[in-house]
């Protein structure tokens, strides 16, 4: 059975790491309403887990912390319980990846509408790995 904690060293915290996600370079997007997800391979590896996560909601669009703490709250939950999809899938020598998902949503909506995304994320995240992987 697989594990379904969210372990220190899957927690995405270097800032050198966050800010190379967002150089045009490197990075890779796809996004699933209400979420958007963000990737890049790690240059150098930090921890035994394949994918280092984060998830970020923008305090432009909701304004009090306990909202934006429940939205974050919800869609690491949802990471937690479907991650054991994608480790299962990648190849044990697999590069690590950076994973940054946003919360794109214009409102506050359902823990099952974040979980459904989150799952069909997941699945094209593979997907996009193995169309570039076969183009390589």
């Amino acid at each position: 059975m697989p594990s379904f904690r969210f372990r220190r060293e899957e927690k995405l915290k270097s800032r050198k790491v966050i800010e190379g996600l967002f150089k045009q370079d490197r990075r890779r997007s796809v996004g699933q309403y209400p979420l958007r997800l963000i990737w890049a391979p790690v240059e150098e590896k930090r921890g035994d887990s394949p994918v280092l996560f984060t998830v970020s909601v923008p305090k432009r669009r909701y304004k009090t912390a306990v909202l934006r703490n429940r939205l974050r709250r919800q869609v690491r939950e949802a990471w937690r319980l479907h991650k054991h999809q994608l480790y299962e899938s990648l190849p044990a020598d697999t590069t690590q990846y950076a994973w940054m998902v946003l919360y794109t949503g214009e409102t506050p909506l359902t823990y099952a509408v974040i979980d459904g995304a989150m799952q069909k994320l997941i699945r094209k995240f593979l997907t996009h790995l193995s169309s570039t992987k076969e183009g390589d």
